[in-house]
């Protein structure tokens, strides 16, 4: 006879609530000059340009009743005192125990933030304001808008979730779509997206293989030149990878002994408890560090 399956329980309240600034509480403070710092004031800029995006993560104070515990989104809370607001809308957790909140963001991409900033232009949100919540210049924003311009979807697709650098995107502009996708599909099997490499690969593509403009003034610049520009970014790689291989071994060793102790203490609820409630800035930068998957290339 099969057994009838446990049924799933909720890690949180179905519905977003409006909370009274007044009744959250954080269990440790926040760190001496931590509003002065760039990410705090962006945070801030960001709250009063366009308002909470995702809503602050609590639980209920078993300690006191009707008060709530922030486990997610302090500095956010933060901000809005910060701004003298009253209220703001809260996820309410049922379990302070297990859930490791910061375990599971994913950091934005650079194409995933030119989708976000576009998604924000066409929604009506003013070039001023995407300035002002983002803390970068209006001329930084167009440019975000203009990132993905002349490049195939097919490349974007590849590296939709990757982080690339801002800079690799101009190299692929120069190359017509079959290359762009060739140079995308190497930088995933290599694990690599340096500038370096896009730089080297676009040196080396055929001219049939650049756009128009590309090519001409690649014949200008004659091939002796590609090909020793081509050899000192060649050289500057294989240095780079030489360092990395000698180190990578040890590294990795030690990488995976101190993942295992780590991910012992994350399975022990006590301790993520007393962490939580006593060091709560040393349980995100724990948890941070059970998430590697592998060292990061250069």
């Amino acid at each position: 006879m099969s057994k009838v399956p446990k049924p799933v329980r909720l890690g949180f309240e179905r519905d977003c609530v409006e909370i009274p600034l007044d009744l959250l509480h954080v269990t440790t403070p926040l760190p001496p000059g931590l509003k002065g710092t760039a990410k705090y004031l962006q945070i801030r800029s960001s709250v009063h340009a366009i308002g909470l995006v995702e809503p602050i993560v609590v639980t209920q104070n078993k300690e006191l009743a009707g008060t709530f515990l922030v486990l997610d989104g302090r500095m956010r809370l933060e901000a809005l005192r910060d701004l003298a607001a009253k209220t703001v809308l809260c996820l309410i957790s049922t379990d302070d125990e297990g859930y490791t909140y910061n375990k599971r963001v994913n950091r934005l991409s650079t194409i995933q933030e030119h989708k976000m900033i576009v998604r924000a232009a066409e929604r009506g949100v003013s070039v001023k304001r995407l300035s002002d919540a983002l803390g970068i210049s209006e001329d930084a924003i167009h440019q975000r808008f203009k990132l993905l311009n002349g490049v195939c979807n097919e490349a974007i697709t590849l590296l939709a979730d990757k982080p690339v650098p801002m800079g690799v995107f101009s190299s692929l502009r120069q190359m017509k779509p079959f290359r762009q996708i060739d140079v995308a599909q190497t930088m995933n099997n290599l694990n690599n997206y340096s500038l370096k490499l896009v730089f080297a690969m676009l040196q080396g593509s055929a001219p049939d293989q650049l756009v128009e403009e590309a090519a001409i003034k690649m014949r200008r610049s004659g091939m002796t030149e590609t090909l020793q520009r081509l050899e000192r970014e060649l050289a500057a790689v294989q240095a780079d990878t030489k360092l990395l291989e000698e180190g990578y071994g040890p590294a990795n060793l030690q990488l995976v002994i101190i993942k295992t102790y780590i991910k012992s203490l994350l399975d022990n609820a006590t301790v993520v408890r007393w962490l939580a409630k006593t060091r709560a800035e040393y349980l995100q930068q724990i948890q941070l560090i059970a998430d590697i998957k592998q060292l990061p290339v250069q």
